[in-house]
């Protein structure tokens, strides 16, 4: 989006009253996201998941005869002295794990040049991922914001609540237009005390969050997915043309036949993320991209891929 700009935070609490009754289309979305998420988590992500996502540690479960092969190091030898067999220590993995998704809604993420929108791209990649975690008995929560903290959700688990997460991305109404990465990021750290995997979605295109960002990462493992569509990061050759910011209503018309205006466009986005990746590689935060318009499983396999190697 041309021309964006920071809004500063604004004092009131994420809203917590009823929505308005919920269209029947808007039903059938949530419902074909729902089903093309759950195949994608059957056939694809479902044991890529759980390969990195591995929950907080690892519980005592039993102590089991050693046999030839056994690590020696997974010897109890407190045992042994006790009983003068030498006995394994076995252990199961603790799933207790917490997912969180911050899901920017600001009017951009509504507008676009496509017929599909950023926020639907965003509903459906948190429909695979929130199914993933629940099929591993995590426990997903939702962070709706726009310039401020719109809507939150706590951590629960089963498919009614992934139902829900996915209708409030889709049919979510803020109360402002605008993009603050910060507030977010500052209201979460105050309310999810607890240790979680965050998805920081968003496009990415605001500025001025690292404080809270840097002191997000310090609590939470965080992930940020980067939803975009073409026009965010290119001008198409239109000739002249006017651009509206869907958040500021600012207009500006644009001669998108200048070849230096499209390069400087271009490059004025290139540079923010170059600086954005730089943050990230610091904090150690992982990045999806997705775009509008283009297969996203690609970019979540090669996310769940490289994870799993670095485990």
């Amino acid at each position: 989006m041309f021309g964006r700009r920071r809004r500063p935070p604004e004092s009131a609490q994420p809203v917590s009253q009823r929505a308005p009754a919920i269209p029947p289309e808007l039903l059938d979305r949530v419902r074909a996201i729902e089903i093309r998420a759950r195949r994608l988590v059957n056939d694809l992500f479902l044991g890529e998941y759980h390969a990195v996502f591995r929950g907080r540690g690892i519980e005592f479960d039993e102590l089991r005869p050693y046999v030839p092969g056994d690590d020696v190091r997974s010897i109890d030898w407190k045992a042994l002295a006790r009983t003068g067999e030498p006995l394994i220590r076995r252990y199961r993995e603790d799933r207790d794990l917490t997912v969180v998704f911050a899901a920017d809604v600001s009017a951009s993420h509504g507008a676009g040049a496509l017929p599909r929108t950023k926020a639907d791209l965003a509903a459906e990649v948190c429909a695979v991922l929130a199914l993933a975690a629940i099929r591993n008995k995590d426990r997903v929560g939702l962070l709706l914001f726009a310039s401020r903290p719109e809507r939150y959700l706590r951590p629960a688990g089963g498919r009614t609540h992934v139902l829900r997460v996915i209708r409030e991305v889709l049919w979510a109404r803020p109360q402002t237009r605008g993009t603050d990465v910060g507030a977010a990021l500052e209201y979460l750290t105050g309310v999810q005390r607890r240790r979680a995997t965050v998805f920081l979605v968003s496009d990415f295109l605001a500025a001025d969050y690292r404080r809270q960002l840097r002191a997000a990462a310090r609590r939470h493992d965080i992930i940020a997915v980067c939803v975009r569509e073409p026009l965010d990061e290119a001008l198409p050759d239109a000739g002249l043309v006017s651009l509206r910011d869907a958040e500021t209503g600012e207009t500006m018309e644009i001669d998108t036949s200048s070849a230096a205006v499209r390069a400087a466009y271009a490059e004025n986005v290139a540079v923010a993320d170059a600086e954005r990746h730089r943050l990230f590689g610091e904090l150690g935060i992982d990045e999806i991209r997705v775009m509008v318009g283009s297969d996203y499983v690609p970019a979540l396999l090669q996310f769940f891929r490289k994870r799993a190697v670095a485990a």
